[in-house]
């Protein structure tokens, strides 16, 4: 095989000789090295898909005699990020002697468990069900990916004849088949049959290609599928437009985020019907060309092919029959319209289920869908987290283009029903479904929390971040705002949070915040109402322009952004909770204080008129009375201190202990503090409680709700 072409065009070429080089003679090194080059390029593979494999040579702890030991990416993982942990460590020969004790196709099963009996490492990564079509193959470095541009002519009705005429007979054909055992033994008598072939095409599934060193099976691979992408572009149009040519024309990239904006909360209300969805949006070219085409009808009902995508997309999406220009403004019609559809998708897939199910077949998972596509809109994506709304978006995209190519150069194929429900309620999926990690008290929950760039509403982001929540994060100060984003996407990462700018005395902006809230995520479903400013002087300083700052700031803000948080809590009527912090002084008169005070026994009747109100809609509002949180306070970088100090006779520099002394149990009062009064709210076990005021106040007995 040559190693010599470096220039790809369909693939990216990121191998670095310098950084090679530096792992030389480590092959464990270098294999980690090539898998995560492989896995940056999503051309080449989907995030957590494919798997890498190297075999060396290591002294047996038992025996101290050389010995055969293969190292590939265990169960779960992605190529990109994979570190050595992520790899599971097998002794070759005791793999392969499996075959004496191998029963046949219908008791495959079984020889996963015998895995763990040939694990070299026993600090490595738990085998995946690959670990034999690794080890069944005599190459010192092998390559299992799912590039869309093999995956195409893997699915395509004539893969097989294309592949021996593409590649001329250097890359083997194995029919499609579950990942197994016996797909391993496939593999291998594939290889026997055709000595000399550089790699193997999987029918629907994927490829294989290998070679005697990383760097020969890194480039091997990049040529094979560079020549699948080769044959693919030399193909569209061929037969006439792509996907039967455009039905329909998408809105404007204004419109389409408008309606998505719109619809989302909606859509995830009937998606939350029995788990609480995180939702994705996107409107890539890819999809728009797919979803506006004149074979959407023909093709989105036909499913995926690859099994890593229709175990993260369900086995087809839902197609939405509204118009791209629809008015979106009733809800009310557009949930009358759209219950219809909802019904009959869940009636198709209980069927899918009742005429697949096996005996002993898990019981149904959730009957709604993962993937929903808009057509001159986007697409919508629903699933417990946003990583996985958003991968499951990623691997549609994969879908349709393997659809277009395989399309291009024949007819797609998706795989037979009942193959598709033996992956998808295979007993080993369940039993690694089962042996994930609960999920946290706020998975699935949306957060915006006002004024959250530092200080309390800061603590508060990440108390419900660290709880499950994606988090809204926010501030009307820009620099302030961007060292908050930078923290939580080194402590958090993009699947967590999203952030911007916000003012709440603008209800053009807080609309455009909340609109960011539902692209991120598809709604909200906790509105911390945070942000505030202090103003202490005497009556006689006081002025108009400190009085309407401070209505418009604590009280208008309340209530603007009480408003737009639920309206979309009722698009998706699923209940939700609005926490206003407010204040000790809200029950507590003191001196220089009328502005402030005031302000905030507003913002405390406000919570209580609203909980009567939006009782009806299951959500709850409740209160936090907070009382001299110092601590990252931009309240207190400002005059508030100085003033403050000024009514109590005392310097700044004395009113932390000032604080705590004056209460029942002189503590000092933290953002963490308030964060963790919120969590009580919010967090399930007062799921049956509103119109609350809890104080954090280190016990201030004037302060005392009566």
């Amino acid at each position: 095989m040559s190693v010599q072409n470096t220039n790809f065009k369909y693939v990216s070429y990121l191998w670095d000789d310098a950084e090679a080089a530096k792992l030389a003679g480590d092959e464990v090194g270098l294999l980690i090295y090539r898998s995560n080059l492989l896995g940056a390029d999503l051309r080449l593979t989907n995030y957590g898909g494919g798997n890498t494999s190297c075999k060396v040579t290591a002294k047996d702890p038992l025996t101290g005699s050389d010995t055969e030991v293969m190292w590939v990416k265990g169960s779960g993982g992605d190529l990109g990020t994979l570190k050595k942990s992520g790899l599971a460590a097998l002794y070759v020969d005791r793999l392969r002697s499996l075959t004496s004790v191998y029963r046949g196709i219908k008791h495959e099963d079984e020889m996963v468990e015998l895995f763990n009996h040939c694990i070299f490492d026993l600090s490595s990564k738990a085998p995946s069900i690959d670990t034999p079509l690794h080890g069944f193959l005599p190459f010192k470095h092998i390559d299992h990916l799912h590039p869309d541009a093999a995956i195409a002519i893997a699915a395509a009705k004539d893969g097989k004849k294309i592949t021996a005429e593409l590649f001329k007979g250097t890359i083997g054909w194995v029919e499609w088949q579950r990942p197994g055992f016996d797909l391993g033994l496939k593999l291998k008598a594939c290889l026997d049959e055709n000595p000399g072939i550089r790699g193997i095409m999987l029918g629907s599934h994927g490829l294989f290609t290998w070679g005697d060193t990383a760097y020969e099976s890194y480039i091997n691979t990049l040529e094979v599928i560079e020549q699948c992408a080769a044959y693919l572009e030399a193909n569209y149009s061929k037969k006439g437009p792509i996907f039967g040519g455009a039905k329909l024309e998408s809105s404007a990239e204004d419109a389409r985020k408008k309606q998505a904006v719109t619809l989302a909360p909606v859509l995830r209300g009937f998606c939350s019907e029995k788990t609480r969805m995180i939702g994705h949006f996107t409107d890539d070219a890819r999809v728009l060309e797919f979803i506006n085409s004149h074979d959407l009808d023909r093709l989105a009902p036909m499913g995926t092919s690859c099994p890593d995508h229709f175990l993260r997309t369900k086995i087809s999406p839902l197609v939405l029959e509204l118009a791209a220009d629809e008015d979106l403004t009733d809800t009310n019609a557009i949930k009358a319209t759209l219950l219809p559809a909802f019904e009959a998708y869940r009636d198709l897939y209980k069927s899918y289920y009742d005429s697949c199910k096996h005996a002993n077949s898990p019981a149904i998972r959730d009957a709604n869908p993962v993937v929903i596509l808009y057509p001159g809109v986007g697409m919508f994506t629903f699933a417990k987290d946003k990583q996985t709304a958003r991968v499951a978006a990623e691997f549609y995209i994969n879908a349709i283009n393997v659809m277009k190519g395989a399309e291009a150069i024949s007819e797609y194929t998706s795989l037979p029903r009942q193959e598709a429900f033996n992956i998808e309620y295979w007993l080993l999926e369940e039993a690694k479904l089962q042996r994930m990690p609960k999920p946290k008290v706020l998975s699935g929950r949306i957060a915006l929390v006002t004024g959250s760039a530092g200080g309390i509403g800061k603590a508060i982001a990440k108390k419900l971040a660290d709880e499950g929540a994606c988090v809204v994060i926010n501030d009307n100060d820009e620099s302030r705002l961007n060292s908050a984003k930078d923290e939580f996407s080194k402590n958090y990462g993009k699947d967590v949070f999203t952030g911007v700018l916000l003012d709440v005395t603008n209800k053009g902006i807080i609309d455009n915040a909340f609109a960011a809230a539902v692209l991120a995520f598809g709604g909200v479903d906790i509105v911390v109402n945070c942000a505030g400013l202090s103003i202490s002087k005497p009556m006689e300083e006081h002025t108009e322009k400190d009085w309407d700052l401070l209505y418009d700031v604590l009280v208008k803000g309340q209530f603007m952004v009480t408003q737009a948080g639920v309206e979309i809590m009722r698009k998706q009527d699923t209940g939700g909770d609005v926490l206003n912090i407010v204040s000790k002084n809200a029950v507590v008169s003191g001196p220089n204080n009328a502005g402030y005070g005031s302000a905030k026994a507003a913002q405390l009747h406000l919570s209580r008129l609203n909980a009567a109100e939006f009782g009806k809609d299951h959500i709850r509002v409740n209160v936090v009375n907070p009382d001299a949180v110092i601590a990252d306070s931009k309240i207190w970088e400002g005059d508030w201190a100085a003033g403050r100090a000024k009514a109590y006779g005392i310097s700044i520099a004395e009113l932390p202990s000032f604080y705590a002394k004056r209460t029942l149990l002189n503590e000092i009062i933290l953002p963490e503090d308030i964060a963790n009064a919120c969590l009580a709210f919010v967090g399930g076990l007062l799921n049956k409680s509103t119109g609350n005021v809890l104080n954090v106040d280190g016990g201030v007995a004037a302060a005392f709700v009566r």
